[in-house]
């Protein structure tokens, strides 16, 4: 039987062998998402990802507060291109009012994961990422 943390390896590696051999450039053909966070609410609040694709994950905040892409399984289980842009150890993307942030990420295991706004999820800020 092959572990979870086996089958995340191998995933990854098959993702990343995907990807053109420019190095860099391999992300040029990242397929954008735009996600609109408002108060309170993601917009569209369920996203369908493929594993081994690249994506530009574009975080809009539309709303008057600060927004967290609360999502730390789906995060962990993704390939990041920088790393950086996730906040409180690699679980989320913050978002300042009136602002935006960009990911680049790649899916490597296929499942269900539960996405929040860490501040406003009590008021119903919640929704699910989908990876096939």
């Amino acid at each position: 039987m092959i572990s979870r943390a086996d089958r995340i390896l191998y995933s990854g590696l098959l993702a990343l062998s995907a990807l053109p051999a420019q190095g860099a450039d391999a992300w040029s053909h990242a397929q954008p998402v735009t996600v609109i966070m408002v108060d309170d609410s993601f917009q569209p609040d369920h996203l369908v990802f493929e594993v081994g694709k690249p994506y530009e994950l574009r975080l809009e905040n539309h709303g008057k507060d600060l927004h967290e892409f609360t999502a730390p399984e789906f995060f962990r289980d993704a390939t990041v291109r920088d790393r950086r842009m996730l906040a409180n150890g690699g679980i989320e993307v913050v978002v300042q009012s009136s602002k935006s942030a960009q990911v680049f990420l790649m899916p490597r295991v296929k499942g269900e994961y539960k996405l929040t706004c860490a501040d406003h999820d009590w008021d119903g800020m919640v929704g699910t990422i989908t990876v096939k």
